[in-house]
């Protein structure tokens, strides 16, 4: 069966690490806030409509023209490196945009959607399914395995912006902007795990238009 074509918000679509797989034939609009990224995502991917925005506020002024909503919010606030550096750094609060969005969208948004984040140093506030080294809120199941790739060893190798670049399979020395590199380098979503939400989506959808209820596990 012919999978259906698809209206797709990747919200801080940074390079597209999660888009990387998706091919060409969904309609896709990207938001991402670094001109500079936007810039290199649109040059990836000429075919998607890229927006130079903030995307929680995109989210609430467009969530009801899409099919699937992707979501990455910036993690660094969240993630477990606060606790070991917490006595040699500047601590913040934890950016709480990454459960409005996730209460929004599961209240207010019709389509499929996932939030994608790194699994944080506290208890999740909202469960969530976690897959390898992040946590994905969605609501349709996940595969157990969503990607059987393995990233760099972070700090166990000399060049890791090489190593992420091939990985990934992006040169990340062509990003000229104000963020790291290697910031981006590694927080860049799998492109494998990236396409098997996407194929995930496609296959709930396609049963549900066949009037099945069976989700994957």
């Amino acid at each position: 069966m012919r999978m259906s074509k698809l209206k797709i918000l990747n919200l801080y679509a940074c390079l597209g690490g999660n888009r990387y797989k998706w091919g060409d034939e969904h309609e896709i609009t990207a938001v991402e806030l670094d001109e500079e990224a936007a810039r290199l995502y649109q040059e990836r991917f000429p075919n998607d409509t890229v927006i130079v925005a903030d995307a929680h506020q995109y989210l609430l002024d467009h969530y009801k023209e899409f099919d699937f909503i992707w979501s990455s919010p910036p993690c660094p606030t969240h993630s477990k490196i606060n606790i070991s550096m917490k006595t040699t750094r500047k601590m913040k609060y934890p950016d709480m945009k990454l459960y409005q969005e996730i209460i929004f969208l599961d209240k207010y948004f019709n389509g499929k959607y996932v939030v994608e984040n790194v699994i944080p140093f506290y208890t999740p506030l909202i469960p969530a399914l976690a897959r390898n080294r992040h946590l994905y809120w969605t609501n349709f199941n996940l595969p157990k395995i969503i990607s059987n790739r393995k990233n760099p060893s972070i700090g166990n190798t000399k060049n890791e912006v090489h190593a992420f670049s091939e990985f990934h399979d992006y040169d990340f020395t062509k990003y000229k902007g104000k963020q790291s590199k290697l910031k981006m380098a590694r927080n860049l979503v799998d492109y494998e795990a990236g396409k098997t939400i996407l194929d995930t989506v496609l296959g709930v959808r396609r049963k549900e238009n066949i009037k099945q209820t069976e989700l994957f596990v």
